[in-house]
């Protein structure tokens, strides 16, 4: 152990502590704009300078081990002094028209700026003008090259986690940038758009395309009937921008919102979570028992920025792809055909909105394999950050709102169908399903538990009706490219793999509220999820009596002819761009 001082308070701590650590031990903050815990901790921002004793330089707390008796100073004049300097030659390189930014009131170089009274910048503003023209305004990432700010972290969090390199640093010293790695452009580029970049970017130098424009048009069209969706992991965060509780923030208080906004009609996506189940769930056992996953595991399709990973990098394995559509746009496809015939119109007249945790989700509606003759499934895709703009802007206030029910029959759903949004949830929901289908009798809805919570790579073995299942369970890109790679030296085997692209599931998605703690998060986001799905009395898709009266009155069966050519896809049919 270490002692030392730090503002005159006597602090002990491990050896190779950095002072940041040390300091936020002892409950004393230091500003800092591009530490990520053992992702980026190069000191590029210089915010977190601190004086100590000694000592002729200023000293990076975010890099920098304690040392037994060391005496230092986070808030003494020359730290003020030149922690200012620094934040100002950051503002000196940064488009600072905060009123026009996404990020305004919630970017990190703001809040510094701010705290430290800066009203002007003394240096001669150097914006890398003229670099934008090898960007595309239609991709769904964005970035802007006069907000970066050259922190690295969307460099970190790309290579270190998700395993991609993306970004890279283009020139040197002052007219140095991030920009797409090897001179491509970002649509041609293997970005799996899991949006990992976006969140840990402390300002606004990336961001979701916005479309909130197009939602407000499409909902004072008179023409349209809109049709909104929600995804389970949407209701977990959309609260944390008001002020709510977990508990406050409710699906049906965002149901409220939702029609206060004019949608018209207000479903849940864990209905078509449900019914992805069905398929999905029949589809393994069908491969599982004619020996199709004797060398390769049958990977799960819910995630596009997964199945962007592995079109990009793993062609070959493309097959292996379970071939259900994801929740979103199996909704789309039965809001367009079931529902538009039970309202009695055309599917042209519907207008499909999801609300997803999610950046992948923009491009996946829009994939030529995702539409028919009469247009696509589903017609756009907001994130949570784009629907919180689109009610702050309408100055709605839920907290002040009464909860509302969802419409039927696209809204009821079971807990099974709320997990999706979770690491291994979509393994869990359908091993439930699936233990029912081979023993003929629900299995204890807890007995899949395992998958719940663990390391970002998992796995567990379950004997069902005698037959042992191999699964395993991924998180994150950087933990799915290690799976891969076992697999491929032959060192695992799974009959079922499970992957998310996000660290944590959807609830840590891309297009969530950023916040600097926001891996502290992703645990209890989760959390909620699973105790939606201990209150629900229906706890197994199969439960849910509206998608039964879908197979019923449309569908016919789990993998039927309808079944096959509404809910299922060819991953194969469209292609990642040429590296």
């Amino acid at each position: 152990m270490v002692t030392l001082t730090i503002d005159n308070k006597q602090v002990t701590v491990p050896e190779r502590t950095t002072i940041l650590a040390a300091a936020q031990s002892a409950g004393i903050k230091i500003p800092h704009l591009c530490y990520l815990k053992d992702i980026n901790e190069i000191a590029a921002c210089r915010v977190c300078c601190v004086e100590v004793e000694g000592e002729r330089a200023m000293v990076t707390a975010c890099n920098s081990p304690v040392k037994e008796g060391m005496v230092v100073h986070t808030n003494s004049p020359r730290t003020r002094k030149t922690r200012r300097i620094n934040v100002e030659l950051i503002l000196s390189q940064h488009d600072c028209k905060c009123a026009t930014c996404v990020r305004s009131g919630n970017c990190q170089l703001q809040t510094i700026a701010n705290d430290l009274g800066i009203l002007t910048v003394p240096y001669e503003t150097q914006l890398p003008r003229g670099l934008r023209g090898a960007w595309t305004t239609t991709f769904p990432l964005y970035h802007d090259y006069n907000k970066c700010i050259k922190c690295m972290r969307c460099i970190q969090i790309c290579d270190k986690v998700q395993s991609l390199s993306i970004w890279d640093v283009a020139g040197t010293g002052g007219r140095a940038t991030v920009d797409v790695s090897n001179n491509r452009v970002i649509k041609d580029s293997d970005c799996a758009l899991c949006g990992q970049c976006i969140t840990h970017c402390p300002v606004g130098g990336l961001r979701e395309r916005d479309d909130t424009g197009r939602a407000f048009a499409a909902l004072a069209d008179p023409e349209k009937i809109t049709v909104v969706q929600v995804a389970p992991a949407v209701r977990t965060a959309w609260g944390e921008y008001f002020g709510l509780s977990r508990e406050e923030a409710t699906m049906e208080r965002m149901a409220a919102c939702l029609r206060r906004l004019g949608f018209d009609y207000i479903f849940d996506t864990n209905f078509s979570a449900d019914l992805t189940i069905m398929e999905e769930g029949n589809e393994f056992l069908h491969r599982l028992k004619s020996g199709g996953l004797t060398r390769w595991p049958m990977f799960t399709s819910c995630c596009p920025g997964w199945v962007r990973f592995l079109k990009g990098q793993y062609p070959e394995l493309v097959g292996q792809l379970s071939t259900s559509k994801s929740p979103q746009q199996m909704f789309g496809a039965v809001a367009k055909s079931w529902f538009a015939q039970k309202l009695g119109v055309e599917r042209s007249k519907i207008f499909c909105v999801s609300v997803m945790p999610c950046v992948a989700k923009k491009a996946e509606c829009e994939l030529p394999t995702m539409a028919t003759e009469h247009g696509p499934d589903v017609d756009m895709v907001l994130t949570t950050r784009e629907l919180v703009r689109m009610l702050r802007a309408d100055k709605l206030d839920p907290a002040s709102l009464p909860e509302e029910p969802l419409d039927s029959p696209l809204g009821t759903h079971t807990g099974a169908g709320a997990i999706f949004g979770a690491t291994g949830g979509v393994m869990e929901a359908a091993l439930r399903t699936a233990s029912y289908v081979l023993r003929g009798e629900n299995p204890d809805p807890e007995a899949f538990a395992a998958v719940r919570t663990g390391p970002g790579l998992r796995e567990a073995t379950y004997e069902i009706a005698g037959i042992p299942v191999r699964c395993a369970v991924v998180s994150g890109l950087g933990n799915a490219r290690k799976l891969i790679e076992q697999l491929r030296a032959g060192k695992a085997h799974y009959d079922f793999v499970e992957v998310m692209a996000c660290p944590g599931g959807c609830v840590g998605g891309g297009g969530q509220p950023i916040s600097v703690e926001d891996e502290e998060r992703y645990p209890v986001r989760g959390q909620r999820l699973y105790d939606l799905d201990k209150t629900n009395p229906m706890r197994f898709s199969h439960e849910n009596p509206e998608v039964g009266r879908l197979y019923r009155e449309f569908l016919g069966a789990p993998l039927s002819e309808k079944a096959e050519e509404l809910l299922h896809t060819d991953h194969k049919a469209w292609n990642m761009p040429d590296r």
